[in-house]
Order: structure tokens, then sequence, then C-alpha cells
């Protein structure tokens, strides 16, 4: 996977949103301003995207409970093996509980993802064994915060889904 290098400051985001204050503060307010720039953009970037240097991919599925479209932008991990198959870590910043996206995702595979401003369909499932521990390693390569986020979930195991491209 050809990474962009990271410029200072999007190497200083990424630091602070590591922190527990950082992931905090950023698991209430970055959804709200990823849908802001996400607009402004065209569905080119969000804020993670733009100010922190991640791939980030707008994830819309129906909700489990609601069956309501539920839209949210997530870092991605892009498939090395097969490319245009993402991954998406439910970290929640490194809360104990998995966050809502993953059992909207878990009930309803079938989702639209927008990645730098193309949105294709996909079909989600969670990974497990190798190819849990392949993606994870993808996930440590991409963003310097899950390692402590792994820390702060305590025993909670962070679910990782991959989406993989549905032909139309």
């Amino acid at each position: 996977m050809t990474k962009k290098p990271l410029s200072a400051p999007q190497k200083i985001m990424q630091q602070l949103a590591s922190t527990k204050p950082g992931a905090w503060f950023l698991s209430r307010t970055q959804h709200h301003l990823d849908r802001i720039v996400f607009k402004l953009s065209g569905g080119r970037t969000t804020m993670a995207g733009f100010i922190v240097g991640l791939p980030v991919v707008t994830l819309a599925n129906k909700g489990a409970k609601s069956g309501l479209i539920r839209i949210i932008p997530l870092l991605c991990i892009e498939d090395e093996d097969n490319p245009g198959t993402l991954a998406l870590v439910a970290s929640n910043f490194g809360q104990r509980h998995n966050p809502a996206w993953y059992y909207n995702l878990k009930a309803n595979p079938e989702a639209n993802c927008t990645l730098d401003g193309l949105t294709r369909s996909y079909r989600g499932r969670e990974a497990e064994g190798e190819e849990y521990d392949r993606f994870w390693q993808y996930a440590l390569d991409t963003y310097l915060g899950f390692p402590h986020y792994k820390v702060r979930a305590g025993e909670r195991h962070i679910p990782i889904m991959i989406m993989e491209p549905v032909d139309s």
C-alpha cells in the first residue's frame, strides 16, 4: 500500500487525536465536522482526511433498529492484496464499547461507501484469523492512534469490517 508521507502538522494532529483527551473530544465532534467538510468538498475529503492525512470513507447503510440510512465518515484501510476492497476498524476512539455503525453493518451488510468522491456499493463482513491480523497491521501502519485505542479499549476486541465491492 503506497502511503502518502504526512506533513509535520498532520503528524502532530495524529498524536493529539491518539491521546485520551484528544480521542474524547474527537469522538464527540469529528463526525459533525467531517460531514461539513465532506459537503463543501463535493464528497472528495473530510476534516480527518484533510487535517490528519488519513484515508476517510463515508459509510451509508441502514440502522440496525431504525432501518433509516445512517451516514458516517470513517477511517478506511485499502487492501493491498485486493484493490477496491476496504477495511473499517471499529476502534470507537478506544472506548470500551463498539461503535453503532458496527452493529448497523452487522445487521445490514449492504452499504454504499464514498471514497475520493466516488460512491460504490459494498457488502461488509467481519475479518477473522489471519485476515484480521493482516488488516490490523495495515491499520497500525496507517494511523499511530490504533495502539493507544487498543489499550484503552481494555478487554474489548476491536472488530475490523471488510467491505467488498458489489459488482453492478
